[in-house]
């Protein structure tokens, strides 16, 4: 049995790399068809589409009772956003942060965080009228989004090929199913495996379902890196995070309030101090390069040990 979950823990790998992929693309060939900037894909259809397996994961939680795998699910997943995502495409290919991103979208991650930690304190859960709060925010930002882009309309990226439009939907759409379809499998086997080793539902929720449920972004951004979209990437990150904030849990406590306790808390004030700590190294900086990448990359392992120790 172990060994069927460990074959199907490397299927749902292979489905995560080729589709995003092909998902990446697709989303590219779009952007360009429609002269709108990728960065701009990356923040709306990209991020909305590769936080699928977090949406899942919590909202069935939130629905099923599991509490705390639907809080720890969203917030390890941004701290593995953050730190491992970025870190590795900084470390693979140094890019140029992305001005509209660090003006508009990471701001509004801060704020999105914050407000997230403030409900926490105020009371015990998240009630369902917190939920409908975040769900109408969420909406004003992508409509917001989708406002400034009209707006300033552009060429995309000349190295991006071009495909027809009809290919291009294929191409998100088979590479955003195979990119959930292989989340799911990962996520799945990989609990299994966890469980078999005796761990909690927060240790799992915080590392294994968190960082399952993040490797389309992870597989997405360093694609997309490597065929020099890092607006794509970089957007997905901040974009995916933002998401999985107040849509995710936005709509999981709407739908069933989900209570809090002291571990959700602490890991979120981690999370808090992590997002403004590298907002501020990259106002500084204006470029990641491999140094950075690596320091990312490093912080999130140590994260993942004091986890292991408190867990």
């Amino acid at each position: 049995m172990i060994l069927l979950n460990i074959l199907l823990l490397l299927v749902g790998f292979v489905l995560l790399i080729k589709g995003a992929d092909f998902f990446v693309d697709g989303s590219s060939s779009i952007a360009k068809l429609l002269k709108v900037p990728s960065v701009v894909i990356g923040l709306t259809i990209v991020a909305l589409g590769t936080s699928a397996p977090e949406a899942a994961v919590s909202i069935a939680a939130g629905i099923n009772g599991s509490n705390e795998i639907a809080i720890s699910n969203v917030v390890g997943s941004n701290i593995f956003n953050m730190l491992m995502v970025v870190g590795f495409c900084a470390i693979i290919k140094s890019f140029d942060l992305d001005k509209t991103i660090l003006k508009r979208d990471f701001p509004v991650n801060i704020v999105a965080v914050t407000l997230l930690l403030v409900v926490m304190f105020l009371g015990s859960m998240l009630s369902r009228l917190d939920g409908i709060i975040m769900l109408v925010l969420m909406i004003a930002y992508v409509v917001w989004l989708v406002i400034n882009a009209l707006k300033n309309r552009e060429e995309g990226n000349s190295n991006i090929k071009t495909i027809s439009p009809i290919l291009s939907v294929v191409y998100i759409v088979g590479g955003l199913a195979a990119v959930i379809f292989g989340g799911d499998l990962v996520v799945d086997n990989a609990t299994v495996l966890a469980q078999a080793m005796g761990w909690s539902e927060t240790l799992i929720g915080m590392t294994i379902i968190a960082i399952g449920t993040s490797l389309p972004e992870l597989v997405t951004s360093i694609v997309a890196s490597k065929k020099g979209e890092n607006g794509l990437a970089l957007g997905n990150v901040v974009g995916s995070n933002i998401f999985n904030i107040l849509f995710i849990l936005g709509l999981s406590s709407t739908i069933s309030p989900i209570a809090v306790d002291t571990n959700a808390i602490i890991n979120t004030v981690l999370l808090l101090i992590m997002t403004v700590l590298m907002y501020l190294v990259c106002v500084a900086r204006k470029k990641l390069g491999r140094l950075e990448g690596i320091i990312m990359v490093s912080l999130y392992a140590l994260y993942t040990g004091y986890l292991l120790y408190v867990g």
